[in-house]
């Protein structure tokens, strides 16, 4: 409204004053309104002014009178919202449900429009209908408060959560119905729809489900295979849902030629090798993508990081075939200007550095750049890294990389209390500190006492003696071991050992070690110590001193130290005792594992490992203290621990001169808990042996499974086993454990 005392003609405004309002400023409406202080006032701003200030949304009352030369502004607050209650969500949090009333603009705080009710229930019953709740009901309320403010009530009937009653597919001819309903996360209601609410309809799953059997023809040859409708039908009752997905397949169509063109900047035969399609095979968008994804990588190594590999398939409808062609732009080769570290508040800078395998004013390389981010993340010392490569403002070849790391606790002093089924009650006290003063050195203190062992030790490791990356480290310590407490023969040895060890990279993931040790052995027998044991007493007397020579090789491509899911670990070692010892051996062993990524959840975990050892010169046999042992839960599972293998004139396990141990086990994480790092089961089937010399008799066999958790005190190992071929002489042991940080 626009009331002029003198008439509806211009005048030039000398002042302007705004009445009515509450919380907005005046400075607010003066930045809306259309008008200055100096201007002429007219009609047609009047009318431009009433707009602008209704715009805003933060009025629901806007009126302009004249008084002389000033200008006077009426306006009516809109209420703001104090307060937001939700009464009935059980299915959706809270929090998710005000996250989705702010996407359509309320919330807390904000100005209140009577006209966004309609949408808040639109709103939550959209957010409620994705969870399969189609039954819902929504109630909004609003109560007038004081200092004109509004608190809403939304009443929430959530009722029951709508299920897959069947879901059909017609069109198919190629493929049976069966066979493609195993491609879909929805499925009808089955036995396990309790834990895997695979019978809950989603729109969002549906079109995953549909993706997945777009992908399915395509990946098999039906290039114009198309899905022509889908129809979701509910029950009266709003309790049932039935699907039904019309398809078309289409022709088969198969590979005529595969074409490689464009700038292809390294060697033509380099990215030929990379191609995994070729003609005569059955056309697979699967595999032209993998094609283009290892171009792509393989232009990356060379610094084009933004190469474009583009898919040109040419159809010939009469023959039925495809002529495929990879077309290469690489653009433009990207340098790094600087690699910046940060988050590293401990941690020296060099620290970190020296694992860069990616340099600065070279060429960006993927490869490389990646490489670095694992190496730091291996350190240990981060419990995240991340990275970025940011262009460099103002250029259109170079990049920054930026690594941003979490520090870690690196230092640690604890006292704890575990337990084992072999070891019994366990104690331990352990100063380390796997950083020290940001240098990467390693420095440990430790304390260990069970029923089985005493021990004390001090260690220090430098894993960059050198900066080729030659490590160094040196250990002290005593160890008293009661062998008849950990299930093997009556006897005890007390030994005091030193040595010092080199480290030498021979490449990425491959290493070398060399180890060089002094060691007392005393050992004690008792009253009940087997023939054995005795005879070899006589022979060789109780105490000995050896000095051995080691040499150790690691081949490893884990992507992590714990919990890994993809890549292997191979390890080699020889030892052998010098001459002019007081007992001359050699042992030499050999483990493998691999893990096979299956899904985002699921990994199989191949293991397997073979030990022997043998005296030389006047030690005739390898000394019954260094023998191997297996069984338990760290072993094979199933069989008692240390008890597989030959026995004494006592009856107690012995140990032998070999050892081979093999496991197969399917990992995945605990239902409900998918999102720990922390903790993973398994299913698995052990197969081991212990003999007198390298040969395969007297195999054990066991199936279970298993559970793992990395707590807070220590790591917990659990087992459920079922030896399959024990024998009468065998300790079996179905359910196993082993908890603290003492095993």
């Amino acid at each position: 409204m626009l009331c002029v005392a003198r008439g509806a003609h211009a005048f030039v405004v000398k002042d302007i004053q705004v009445f009515g309002l509450q919380r907005i400023s005046a400075g607010t409406v003066f930045n809306y309104l259309p008008v200055s202080v100096g201007e002429d006032f007219t009609p047609q701003k009047a009318a431009a002014a009433i707009r602008a200030l209704f715009k805003t949304g933060f009025f629901k009352d806007v009126a302009l009178e004249r008084s002389g030369d000033v200008l006077i502004v009426h306006v009516q607050e809109r209420p703001s919202v104090a307060k937001i209650i939700f009464e009935g969500n059980k299915d959706i949090k809270k929090e998710d449900l005000e996250k989705a009333l702010n996407v359509i603009g309320l919330s807390e705080g904000k100005v209140f429009n009577r006209q966004l009710l309609e949408k808040v229930e639109q709103e939550l019953t959209r957010q409620y209908f994705s969870h399969g709740k189609y039954g819902v009901k929504i109630k909004t309320e609003v109560t007038q408060l004081t200092r004109n403010r509004v608190a809403i009530l939304i009443k929430i009937s959530e009722g029951r959560v709508a299920k897959i009653k069947q879901i059909n597919l017609v069109g198919n001819k190629t493929f049976d119905s069966d066979t493609l309903l195993d491609l879909f996360e929805l499925r009808p209601t089955n036995w396990l729809s309790f834990y895997t609410k695979d019978d809950q309809y989603a729109k969002q799953k549906l079109s995953a489900d549909l993706e997945r059997l777009r992908s399915y023809y395509l990946d098999r040859g039906y290039i114009k295979f198309s899905i022509d409708s889908t129809q979701v039908t509910l029950t009266p009752d709003k309790k049932e849902i039935y699907i039904t997905i019309n398809i078309k397949e289409g022709d088969l169509y198969t590979l005529e030629k595969v074409r490689l063109t464009g700038n292809l900047v390294v060697p033509p035969q380099e990215l030929i090798d990379r191609v995994q399609v070729g003609p005569g095979e059955i056309f697979s968008r699967k595999n032209a993508t993998l094609t283009s994804k290892a171009i792509s990588d393989r232009l990356g190594d060379e610094g084009y990081l933004f190469a474009n590999v583009n898919m040109v398939p040419e159809i010939d409808e009469k023959k039925k075939t495809v002529v495929m062609t990879f077309f290469v732009d690489p653009g433009k080769r990207v340098y790094v200007r600087r690699i910046n570290m940060k988050g590293n508040t401990k941690t020296r800078d060099e620290v970190l550095r020296r694992e860069m395998r990616q340099m600065e004013a070279a060429w960006a390389a993927t490869r490389k750049i990646e490489r670095s981010k694992t190496r730091l993340e291996r350190l240990g010392y981060f419990e995240q890294v991340n990275v970025e490569t940011p262009p460099v403002v103002g250029t259109s070849d170079q990049v920054d990389v930026n690594y941003s790391v979490t520090e870690r606790s690196s230092g640690n002093l604890s006292a704890g209390v575990g337990f084992s089924q072999v070891q019994g009650l366990i104690f331990n006290a352990n100063i380390s500190q796997d950083n020290v003063f940001g240098t990467g050195k390693r420095v440990n203190l430790a304390f260990n006492n069970s029923d089985v062992t005493t021990q004390y030790r001090f260690g220090y490791f430098n894993p960059y003696y050198t900066l080729d990356g030659v490590s160094m480290g040196y250990d002290l310590g005593y160890v008293s071991r009661n062998a008849n407490n950990a299930n093997i023969s009556n006897y005890t040895t007390d030994v005091i050992n030193t040595g010092f060890n080199f480290g030498i990279p021979l490449n990425e993931f491959d290493r070398l070690r060399f180890n060089f040790d002094a060691k007392y052995t005393k050992l004690k027998t008792g009253s009940f110590t087997s023939t054995e044991i005795n005879d070899f007493v006589l022979q060789q007397g109780e105490s000995f001193l050896t000095f051995s020579a080691a040499v150790g090789w690691t081949h490893d491509t884990l992507n992590r130290a714990l919990f890994p899911t993809s890549g292997g670990q191979q390890r080699f070692s020889a030892l052998a005792t010098v001459p002019g010892s007081d007992l001359t051996y050699y042992k030499v062993s050999y483990k493998q594992q691999q893990y096979f990524p299956i899904s985002k959840d699921f990994t199989f975990r191949l293991l397997g490992e073979a030990a022997y050892g043998d005296g030389y010169g006047d030690t005739k046999a390898l000394p019954f203290f260094e023998h191997y042992f297996a069984g338990g839960v760290r072993s094979i599972r199933g069989f008692r621990d240390n008890t597989l293998g030959p026995r004494d004139s006592n009856n107690r396990a012995f140990g032998g001169a070999s050892k081979i141990v093999g496991k197969a086990e399917l990992l995945f994480p605990v239902p409900f808990m998918q999102d720990s790092k922390s903790v993973r089961m398994g299913a698995f089937v052990d197969a081991g042996a212990i003999n007198r010399s390298f040969t395969l008799k007297n195999m054990r066999y066991s199936v279970g499974i298993s559970g793992e958790w990395l707590s807070p005190f220590g790591a917990l190992a659990v087992s459920i086993a079922v030896p399959m071929n024990s024998s009468a002489n065998d300790q079996t042991q179905s359910f196993q454990f082993s908890f603290g940080s003492g095993f």
